[in-house]
């Protein structure tokens, strides 16, 4: 008998936030070491909980999520995401066009499945998150990157966008705010990503799971909201915004006209059948979740965890030699560079590694986002402020005597 071999349909999947690096600081873990772990978006690894209005609506409602649900979700949370969807400028859609899923990372697969055919291409954000790459490898698509631009705080480079699209291109993807920098998109770069998908018959697709996390009075735009007449597909969910990371809950509202959102609806409601419905358990809290604005903007402000967490970090990372860094507008992230001529960097990965065994500080390099100049890095900003004070330190004391050779 021939020994088994992996598919070839995940021969380029990767995912470095559980990478290599990941599991070496894990091997250290194992070995009595303490590690700070700085590589994922997990609040609630770091203390922060779960909604008390969330808390209610779990146990006051958990006998109705004994039974299968609605395959695309329960009626009262997808009528709670169309309300916010409504209030964010979509209204080609209804109740629906909207599906549930088990977090957004099993509805974009789902997506790309229903979308995408072997050899077609879709336009992903570089950096970005590889999510997205991944699903459009197993869907048998090819990734094509455009830049963002750090100089243009991290905005797209439309020209860079423009000049990736051929005959084979099918969508353009936003993450939006940005995974891994924060990044808040410009209305008029959104506008002019518009009128080239337009222009070329492209749907757009928009991740859009920190536009509930904005600082400083930063207010996002949902671009489904200024292209009613195109294909758009708006992805959210709350594990970030209500730190229910562990609850896999996401959503995917599919906006435009009829006919354009006919054929994927269709491939949508195939796969959701197979899947018989989301988890209903975190699908009750939806609601209330969805109500309970409070709580996610008191960590926003002076005073808030998040907020000030990132003022530490910044703080901080502003004083070491060679760091420079485009401030984060939303989510928990920033995507510092580390100048990579004064230390010598030819391998962001090897720079990682020996980061996280000379300080017990486990960081994701650019390159595990798309980054290829290796001289980024993504810092996850959700231990407190303290903590994160004196790993910016203990950073700046590695770079101190660093060179790589």
């Amino acid at each position: 008998m021939k020994i088994p071999q992996t598919t070839d349909k995940l021969r380029n999947v990767r995912s470095d936030i559980r990478g290599p690096i990941y599991e070496e600081a894990l091997r250290l873990e194992a070995a009595g070491e303490k590690v700070l772990k700085l590589n994922t978006g997990n609040p609630g690894s770091f203390g922060f909980t779960m909604p008390e209005s969330v808390k209610r609506a779990l146990t006051e409602g958990m006998d109705r999520a004994v039974p299968y649900c609605d395959l695309k979700g329960m009626p009262a949370a997808r009528a709670a995401i169309t309300a916010y969807h409504r209030s964010k400028g979509l209204s080609a859609f209804d109740e629906n066009d909207v599906f549930l899923g088990n977090g957004v990372s099993e509805i974009v697969q789902m997506v790309t499945t229903s979308f995408l055919n072997a050899g077609d291409e879709i336009l992903l954000p570089e950096p970005g998150y590889s999510l997205w790459d991944n699903c459009t490898y197993i869907a048998g698509a090819k990734p094509v990157f455009y830049r963002c631009d750090e100089a243009n705080g991290w905005n797209p480079d439309v020209a860079d966008l423009r000049g990736k699209i051929t005959d084979k291109t099918r969508a353009i993807l936003l993450i939006n705010p940005n995974n891994p920098t924060g990044a808040v998109y410009d209305l008029s770069v959104l506008k002019e990503i518009v009128e080239i998908a337009r222009e070329k018959e492209l749907a757009i697709f928009s991740d859009e799971i920190y536009d509930r996390l904005c600082m400083d009075g930063v207010v996002t735009t949902s671009v489904a909201s200024l292209c009613p007449d195109l294909l758009t597909v708006t992805f959210n969910g709350l594990s970030k915004s209500h730190v229910l990371c562990g609850f896999r809950c996401g959503w995917a509202v599919v906006n435009g006209p009829a006919v354009m959102k006919k054929a994927l609806e269709e491939g949508l409601t195939k796969l959701a059948a197979m899947r018989l419905c989301a988890n209903a358990l975190t699908q009750l809290v939806i609601p209330a979740a969805m109500e309970d604005t409070g709580f996610t903007k008191a960590m926003l402000v002076p005073g808030g965890r998040l907020y000030d967490q990132r003022e530490a970090v910044c703080d901080v990372l502003a004083g070491i030699p060679g760091v420079s860094f485009v401030k984060n507008r939303a989510a928990f992230y920033l995507f510092p560079r580390i100048d990579k001529e004064m230390y010598h960097i030819t391998d962001d990965n090897r720079f990682a590694l020996d980061l996280l065994h000379a300080k017990k500080l486990l960081v994701i390099p650019g390159s595990g986002f798309g980054w290829h100049g290796n001289d980024h890095l993504r810092l996850v900003m959700l231990p407190e402020k303290e903590i994160l004070r004196k790993a910016m330190l203990d950073l700046g004391d590695f770079l101190a005597d660093y060179k790589q050779r």
